[in-house]
């Protein structure tokens, strides 16, 4: 399972830098296009994603497999601003993000499994049957 491609709707932080507001400037990358960090993990039984998605709802969430990528993603509808409270400053707001890994054929796609808690996204990707192995103990003659 590799990583393919992302995408960040929101452009906002780039538009700030270039007209002089260097809003990013100490931060990595991932957070510049506010796309949330992943760790993926592999056990005999499949693979385990989480991504540090903080502050959101888990119904906010896609996730999706099209053509053997899962894809997550989550977009948030603009809020309307009250007349008597104005945000000079907004830097820990996703506003949408879009992450694609692909899959290959070890893994059952059918029975992936995703869970939103503490603000981390966790999502367990089962590997099929016939790919899990069992140690197997080898006697030496």
């Amino acid at each position: 399972m590799t990583l393919v491609k992302h995408h960040a709707k929101n452009l906002n932080n780039v538009f700030d830098e270039f007209f002089g507001f260097p809003s990013a400037w100490g931060r990595d990358f991932n957070q510049n296009w506010n796309i949330p960090a992943a760790n993926i993990h592999e056990t005999n039984d499949g693979f385990h994603i989480e991504l540090n998605a903080p502050g959101r709802n888990k119904e906010d969430f896609k996730i999706s497999v099209e053509n053997g990528l899962l894809i997550i993603g989550f977009e948030k509808k603009e809020e309307t601003e009250q007349k008597d409270y104005k945000t000079i400053r907004r830097e820990f707001s996703y506003n949408s993000f879009k992450r694609s890994f692909s899959l290959d054929d070890k893994v059952n796609a059918d029975n992936i499994q995703a869970k939103y808690e503490n603000g981390v996204l966790k999502l367990f990707i089962p590997k099929k049957e016939e790919v899990k192995s069992a140690p197997k103990q080898i006697s030496v003659q």
